[in-house]
């Protein structure tokens, strides 16, 4: 353990771009350390593998933001939802919307993401030029559009979404998380008494109506912070995996070349991309109800804990030459999209939605280069989520 905080923050530019040095180094020291979030917040980060799943199951420590100390600094932007309650409030939020994502409604998607992929490949092609931002142009639009059509979000407004969406989880600025709170919890008020004017067939309605068994539904607050979630999640995360997971095609020519010439890995690179460069760096908040111990550390009530998921993924005493991109490694295990009940619940739409990406891409593009040098990128900062901002790429047609 380190035995002052790390200040992640003092980091800059070189963490956001490539933190596994940074992630190696501190699990080499011991599985639990203080750090300093960008945010200004000092938390207990769990780097090693076996320490972030016990954690990310473990009752004690609750997601509930209520149970923080009083000095913590960042509070909740985004109402009541089941990322941020515990059972059996967190049960009950996740039994309500569970039934909008069942493998059936995911499967009943996939030819439209393979339509709007389609199209969105189809535009750059028929572009003049051989380049075009894979983040822009396909890897934001794909994600936001499956998750705006399935909400019912008008067309014009993704771009305004896409705005506050990103500064809710990416900006270290208080003062712009809470701006960005404020243009969201307007947004989604409106949206929801528009479908309650005027319902239709999509998501945010299904919602509005849903009604358990024994008459429980969605209170105002819930609604909200439910919208909110499935906005953010729903896009940030498929996004980010489309761009991390195509820049490590790109970095690794020879495994590009080996998914070409066997489609059939496909899927094992996919949960390799989770595993090697997940989308989501590390697990929201939480927060010690009683003191506990995670490795050799002792958590007092009311702590910070955040559970880093990508220095879990390369922890090698989990996965051999862990610090490897391997598209045919046996990935069983990874932690990319959380583990225990807070598990994803739209993993299996991010890894249909990110299948048809790649194997659309692969078809659409005879081959596929970085067109700037890496240090060039500019990635996103903070340790929430993690994805370059933009990825230039130069292409030859099929």
């Amino acid at each position: 353990m380190t035995t002052t905080p790390l200040d992640l923050a003092a980091l800059g530019d070189d963490f956001a771009r490539d933190p596994y040095p940074v992630y190696t180094r501190l699990r080499e020291q011991g599985p639990v350390h203080r750090v300093w979030m960008p945010e200004g917040a000092e938390v207990w980060l769990v780097v090693g593998y076996d320490e972030a799943r016990a954690a990310l199951s473990d009752p004690r420590l609750s997601k509930q933001w209520h149970s923080a100390g009083e000095s913590f600094p960042i509070k909740s932007p985004s109402g009541s939802h089941m990322m941020n309650s515990d059972p059996p409030q967190h049960t009950r939020l996740r039994r309500l919307v569970a039934g909008e994502f069942t493998p059936r409604r995911v499967e009943g998607l996939r030819e439209r993401v393979q339509q709007l992929t389609d199209e969105l490949l189809g535009a750059v092609l028929a572009r003049p030029g051989d380049r075009f931002d894979l983040i822009d142009d396909f890897a934001f639009p794909l994600p936001m559009a499956v998750i705006c059509e399935l909400l019912g979000v008008p067309f014009l407004d993704r771009e305004e979404v896409r705005r506050w969406a990103d500064a809710a989880v990416s900006s270290s600025v208080p003062a712009e998380r809470q701006a960005a709170a404020r243009d969201a919890a307007r947004f989604i008020d409106a949206l929801i008494e528009q479908k309650r004017a005027e319902p239709g067939s999509d998501l945010l309605s299904a919602l509005i109506r849903t009604t358990d068994t024994d008459g429980d539904r969605l209170s105002a607050d819930e609604l909200r912070g439910t919208v909110f979630l499935l906005i953010v999640a729903g896009h940030e995360t498929t996004t980010n995996l489309i761009g991390n997971g195509a820049y490590a095609l790109l970095a690794h020519p020879e495994q590009m070349a080996a998914l070409r010439a066997d489609p059939g890995l496909l899927d094992g690179a996919v949960e390799e991309m989770l595993r090697y460069d997940g989308p989501v760096e590390s697990a929201t908040f939480r927060f010690a109800l009683e003191p506990i111990t995670i490795g050799d550390v002792k958590i007092a009530p009311g702590e910070a804990v955040m559970v880093a998921l990508n220095s879990a993924n390369r922890d090698a005493g989990r996965f051999a030459d862990a610090e490897r991109f391997d598209i045919r490694r046996a990935t069983t295990g990874h932690v990319a999209f959380g583990h225990g009940i807070h598990h994803c619940l739209g993993n299996a739409l991010a890894r249909m939605e990110v299948r048809i990406a790649f194997a659309s891409l692969l078809r659409a593009f005879a081959h596929l280069e970085l067109a700037a040098h890496p240090a060039a990128l500019a990635w996103r900062h903070g340790i929430l989520v993690r994805g370059p901002h933009h990825l230039p790429v130069r292409f030859t047609r099929a």
